[in-house]
């Protein structure tokens, strides 16, 4: 290796890093501040404690926004997957009539801002009588995260061979049945790593919600809402569970991804 290749790559290694400290300081520093006290705005590090923890489970607000996050987001992945599966499957299978034009209205919404798209579901609503609550909300959640299920499924079945399907029709199944014993099961890593992406972005969620939520609220909108008086320590503890709960759902998603194609090789 020349003296200019070491000096590229100690650069590279030093760029990297700089982005990587940039990138998971932030979310450090809140675990942190989960367990440390803050005294005369310096850390207190003889202040080591697990409280925090214990009061977001006393605190009924964050504990209902979360549940509603978490209800939201689970129930939208689940509409928006089965939408994905049946609209794919018959792009794959079917005469593909109008594919262009489904296409076009699935990615639409995801390529607009959110808040033309928070606007549009808004006036939507309205026009046909629906009052705003945890209902619209996960309609237009629904809305946003469906192209990237939709696309992730297109792709794995675009990849499936025709041959397949033709084999387990000539062998006398029906189409229900080649689905789910044929198509299906090679789609479970694409169809596990699109859930977990879109809940993630139906999670944090905010400006679709803030024109479609009602009464109740969601996490993000507390925490929206908090920003004007400030954080509480209860804050960086709660967010401190979700990222670790989201770290190990990101590795549980990586591995069965991992798995699936080294069954495949």
């Amino acid at each position: 290796m020349t003296l200019l290749e070491r000096i590229t790559v100690t650069l590279l290694w030093i760029v990297g890093g700089i982005t990587f400290a940039v990138l998971y300081a932030p979310a450090v520093i809140v675990i942190l501040l989960s367990f440390i006290g803050i005294k005369d705005r310096k850390l207190d590090w003889s202040d080591y404690s697990l409280q925090w923890y214990g009061k977001v489970a006393s605190n009924s607000q964050l504990i209902e926004a979360l549940t509603n996050s978490l209800m939201v987001g689970v129930c939208a992945v689940v509409i928006a997957s089965a939408i994905s599966l049946g609209l794919a499957y018959y792009m794959k299978t079917g005469a593909r009539r109008g594919q262009s034009y489904v296409e076009f209205v699935i990615f639409l919404p995801f390529v607009l801002p959110a808040i033309i798209t928070g606007i549009s579901l808004l006036i939507a609503f309205r026009q046909i009588g629906i009052d705003r609550s945890l209902i619209t909300v996960t309609a237009g959640h629904v809305v946003l995260i469906l192209a990237v299920i939709y696309r992730m499924i297109s792709i794995r079945l675009d990849a499936l061979e025709d041959s397949q399907i033709e084999a387990s029709r000539d062998l006398g199944a029906n189409g229900w049945e080649t689905f789910v014993y044929v198509v299906f099961p090679q789609l479970r890593s694409a169809l596990v790593t699109s859930s977990l992406l879109a809940f993630a972005l139906s999670f944090d969620e905010t400006l679709v919600t803030f024109f479609l939520v009602g009464g109740e609220t969601t996490l993000p909108m507390r925490l929206w809402a908090m920003m004007r008086t400030g954080f509480t320590p209860e804050i960086n503890a709660l967010v401190s569970v979700v990222l670790c709960v989201t770290f190990l759902f990101a590795t549980l998603g990586a591995m069965s991804l991992r798995k699936s194609i080294e069954r495949k090789s």
